[in-house]
């Protein structure tokens, strides 16, 4: 049994240590927000916050968030996370939406960091694949999330 701390909470998750996180948030946790997309670390539909940092949970060891604190898109909140939400709903961001949990919490991690990011920040770390192609969206709605973190 392995314990891991996710949006706040202990889970007792059987898993093999080599089970890739994402795998243990949805199937043992039953936490479903944080998706699957590639399985590779490319496309970041499965971006969780591990210790405040953005991961791929699709390639990280289970075993190696053991001891740190996980975020998913169920448990993200503080400043950066109402603006980015908030932003998100102005600009009517997503289309399809598989894709936007993982977004958020790019994006939420990225005001963390950074409150006022430049273009290249943004491009920078925001790698995450978007079939619906609503990048000019995603880019808007991080600008204007910066804009209402200043407010």
């Amino acid at each position: 049994m392995l314990t891991l701390t996710i949006n706040g909470v202990a889970h007792e998750v059987d898993a093999d240590p080599d089970m890739p996180l994402l795998w243990a948030i949805r199937d043992l946790a039953g936490l479903t927000g944080t998706k699957y997309g590639c399985g590779a670390a490319l496309c970041g539909a499965c971006t969780v916050h591990v210790d405040g940092e953005p991961v791929r949970s699709c390639v990280m060891p289970v075993s190696a968030a053991v001891g740190s604190a996980i975020t998913t898109i169920e448990g993200v909140d503080g400043p950066a996370a109402r603006a980015v939400r908030a932003a998100w709903e102005k600009l009517d961001v997503v289309q399809c939406g598989y894709c936007q949990p993982g977004q958020v919490m790019a994006a939420v991690a990225l005001l963390q960091a950074t409150p006022r990011p430049t273009e290249a920040d943004i491009d920078s770390a925001m790698t995450n694949i978007c079939r619906c192609a609503t990048y000019q969206r995603i880019r808007a709605a991080v600008h204007e999330a910066a804009r209402l973190m200043e407010t």
